[in-house]
């Protein structure tokens, strides 16, 4: 770990670095805890994967407008605590960005928060206390006067999701859109695929806006204090424009299956509606101050659109010959296009309650 400490050492820290350790199971970044002397503040120390992260200025701006643009409404509201309530990223020695360039690996250091507590599943609690970050996290920006990027662009586009499934088919690399079986979840996809870009026709029409959404609201990027509440929003690459139904539905997928996502017993998969209530109901609590309701309304679509986009996604990796997601066995992106086509299934079957329920809110 030499090599870390003397990159930890180039940014403006405080204390002397004693150590650098492996931090955390992150799928994208490299991750690590700078440990330091004489009572300092630990803090994280990150090598960005620029492969993902093509534009690192851009991604950084993002960061440093979101994590300002807090701080100051923390501040405005008589927050306390604030530093263990937002993200507080330090620069390299002499430099005014928040990033380190250095032999061709990009580097970012950001205070580690201490006394903190990470979940891994999603339990009716603290799905409804996601549900209120979440959109309390959207609430804060709503007037966030610095322009951002899109970090990965058309991350979250269901129409070019379409279009990249469409074009796997016709190159057909991997020789594997004759099995009956491809075809059979083709069908299958193709019968929802203009409800499932609704989003996008709506945008067009001028209907649905932007917002400055989070984009992987997962349960394990939030800090929760040990009483289980709710400190900080983490991970904040991809925060860029998108529609709400990104927050929303990205959490529901993951946290709302009852297997995860690569099981292969799809007979299990289920959706589960005390997650989706518990969570939507805690996101409007925060939401209600901005969110419209064509917004509002659509909210059972986005449960609905995010396991469908995600199955879109592996199956067209699948076709191609599994060059984008890291796989441990040839059917692995089959298996999880099954998955979540079953969620999206089991979801589809509750429809008329998610919309009822929305509506009662």
């Amino acid at each position: 770990m030499k090599e870390f400490i003397e990159i930890a050492r180039k940014f403006e820290i405080s204390g002397e670095v004693l150590e650098v350790k492996p931090l955390g199971n992150g799928l994208i970044n490299d991750t690590f805890k700078v440990i330091t002397s004489d009572g300092c503040p630990d803090y994280v120390l990150q090598r960005i994967n620029n492969a993902i992260f093509t534009d690192v200025e851009l991604l950084q701006h993002n960061i440093d407008a979101v994590t300002r643009h807090i701080r100051g409404k923390l501040e405005a509201s008589g927050a306390d605590d604030i530093d263990r309530k937002v993200l507080t990223y330090v620069h390299p020695k002499g430099s005014d960005k928040t990033y380190l360039l250095h032999e061709g690996k990009y580097w970012r250091v950001s205070v580690f928060i201490s006394d903190t507590v990470t979940r891994e599943s999603a339990d009716e609690e603290n799905s409804y206390y996601a549900g209120k970050a979440f959109g309390n996290f959207e609430a804060m920006l709503t007037d966030l006067p610095e322009k951002l990027g899109e970090t990965i662009p058309d991350f979250h586009n269901m129409e070019l999701r379409s279009r990249q499934l469409a074009e796997a088919v016709e190159k057909d690399a991997a020789g594997r859109v004759s099995d009956p079986e491809v075809q059979e979840i083709l069908a299958d996809i193709a019968k929802y695929d203009s409800e499932m870009c609704k989003a996008e026709h709506l945008y067009r029409e001028g209907v649905l806006p932007k917002r400055i959404c989070h984009c992987d609201t997962k349960v394990n990027n939030m800090l929760f204090d040990h009483s289980g509440s709710v400190l900080c929003v983490i991970d904040l690459d991809t925060v860029m424009p998108s529609f709400v139904f990104s927050d929303i539905g990205d959490f529901l997928r993951t946290a709302a299956n009852t297997v995860a996502e690569d099981s292969p017993e799809t007979d299990k998969v289920a959706f589960k509606m005390e997650t989706f209530k518990a969570f939507v109901k805690g996101y409007l609590e925060s939401a209600s101050v901005f969110i419209t309701p064509i917004e509002k309304e659509n909210i059972p679509y986005a449960a609905l659109l995010f396991p469908y986009m995600q199955a879109v996604r592996f199956f067209a990796d699948y076709i191609n010959g599994d060059t984008y997601y890291k796989i441990k066995y040839p059917q692995h992106n089959l298996v999880r296009t099954r998955n979540q086509m079953a969620l999206f299934h089991s979801a589809l079957s509750h429809l008329d309650e998610m919309t009822a329920y929305v509506a009662g809110l």
